[in-house]
């Protein structure tokens, strides 16, 4: 080979590596200030918590009767409109009126500001609380869904990034021992704390006309139609809960990617207890 080609490969090589490593460092500086951002956004919500939240036990038949919270008045600075919201979300809304809620999840460092904008599809996939540009994006609910009536079933997706944030951790339900000691989900929309219990878990594909479904389904027109969804679920489950719901209860359907299958989903899907 001659001189001159070589150097032209070795330039060609390391131009490649100083690009690879800066897309690397570039990633892991991103997840670096969304982790410090999410940080700020939750100490937030810390700070204007005045309620406990509800409690529910491994005996209870039924949801308790859901004592009133005190809601506080905000305008929304946009629309000029005035919203009843728990106090924790006040600061959060004033920065950004497509919050809907927040959602936690015990034993994870799931801890995320819920987004939802129903003007444009996947509007927060790649795209900040700030509404800038993130590879990370935000936890979101699908724009068909209705955070707050609500629907029958609520789609809520989150990326699953290599530093484990997001939705990555959902992995962790892949595993029966895990959800054992983790059966419970908090998702608080701005108007109510809600506790959710996990009835299964569930890989699928994301192909359209592959795999199931599950985030067409959104309100049930009739008992079949809810029962079917539930016990599609229940068949697909990586485990046996021994958790079921009945029509007329509220779900929610946490959705991110799985890679041992193409195009994969991994699914996690809960209903409401309190």
């Amino acid at each position: 080979m001659k001189k001159w080609m070589y150097n032209v490969l070795i330039a060609i090589f390391s131009l490649v590596f100083v690009l690879s490593a800066g897309v690397l460092v570039k990633y892991y500086y991103d997840a670096y200030v969304q982790a410090n951002r999410y940080g700020d956004l939750s100490a937030l919500m810390e700070q204007g918590v005045q309620a406990p939240r509800p409690t529910v036990s491994e005996e209870m038949e039924k949801l308790p009767e859901e004592a009133p919270s005190q809601l506080t008045q905000v305008v929304n600075p946009e629309t000029g409109e005035t919203v009843a919201l728990l106090p924790q979300f006040q600061e959060l809304y004033l920065m950004n009126q497509d919050i809907v809620g927040w959602i936690k999840i015990p034993g994870t460092d799931i801890d995320y500001p819920v987004m939802q904008n129903k003007k444009t599809t996947d509007y927060y996939l790649k795209r900040n609380f700030d509404k800038e540009y993130s590879a990370h994006g935000c936890i979101y609910v699908r724009e068909s869904c209705d955070v707050f009536s609500p629907s029958d079933n609520l789609t809520i997706y989150g990326h699953r990034m290599r530093d484990r944030s997001m939705f990555a951790q959902l992995d962790q339900y892949m595993k029966k021992e895990f959800w054992e000691e983790n059966p419970y989900i908090y998702f608080d929309t701005i108007e109510q704390m809600h506790t959710y219990k996990i009835i299964g878990v569930f890989k699928t594909s994301g192909t359209i006309g592959e795999g199931f479904a599950y985030h067409e389904f959104i309100d049930a027109e009739t008992e079949a139609e809810f029962d079917a969804f539930v016990d599609k679920v229940k068949d697909l489950s990586l485990y046996d809960t021994g958790v079921s719901a009945q029509y007329g209860e509220k779900l929610i359907t946490l959705s991110t990617c799985e890679y041992s299958i193409n195009n994969g989903r991994l699914v996690v899907v809960a209903k409401r207890v309190a």
